[in-house]
């Protein structure tokens, strides 16, 4: 097998080979995830106190489903925030996700891919460069070319939290 970041077809070219990142990325999640149990997914790590797959599975969605709409050039519908929000809790945490199967999980981050793949094959090179406000208060400010690549590498950064939290429970299940 040779790995390549080539672009998606039906893509710009810089467009496409930024998705492809994304797109990598998100068949690394779900393989990484594959075969989770319930307890697993919901696993918080040895002292109880860590974000669980669960919880950072949402949290990819979330912010995904806030990309997808800057980059869109929209507002990301109340339904969404309620369904799938908020970012933080009151504590300034993630919020607490239990009992959502890693079906569930994965199927509504899909949800979010597809939806930003269409987005996509809608954009040119020069949309990249639009510039979009994100934050928690929408302080800062990325070019859409940042934001996709940002997608990708978030998705990387979490995905070592899952693999951590992987090696804990097999390790916590055998000393069981």
């Amino acid at each position: 097998m040779i790995f390549d970041l080539k672009g998606e077809p039906t893509m710009s070219p810089i467009v496409g080979m930024l998705f492809s990142a994304v797109k990598e990325n998100n068949e690394r999640l779900q393989l990484i995830t594959s075969g989770m149990s319930q307890e697993e997914v919901d696993y918080q790590g040895p002292q109880q106190n860590d974000n669980s797959t669960a919880q950072l599975i949402r949290h990819l969605t979330y912010v995904d489903l806030n990309w997808l709409y800057r980059i869109k050039g929209e507002t990301l519908p109340i339904s969404l925030i309620e369904k799938y929000g908020p970012m933080i809790d009151a504590n300034n945490k993630l919020p607490l996700v239990k009992g959502k199967s890693q079906n569930t999980l994965i199927a509504d981050y899909e949800m979010v891919m597809k939806k930003l793949e269409e987005t996509c094959t809608q954009l040119t090179d020069a949309d990249l460069n639009r510039v979009v406000l994100f934050g928690h208060e929408n302080e800062k400010q990325a070019t859409i070319r940042w934001g996709l690549w940002h997608i990708a590498d978030h998705s990387r950064y979490h995905q070592a939290h899952i693999n951590q939290l992987r090696k804990w429970y097999n390790e916590h299940s055998v000393n069981r």
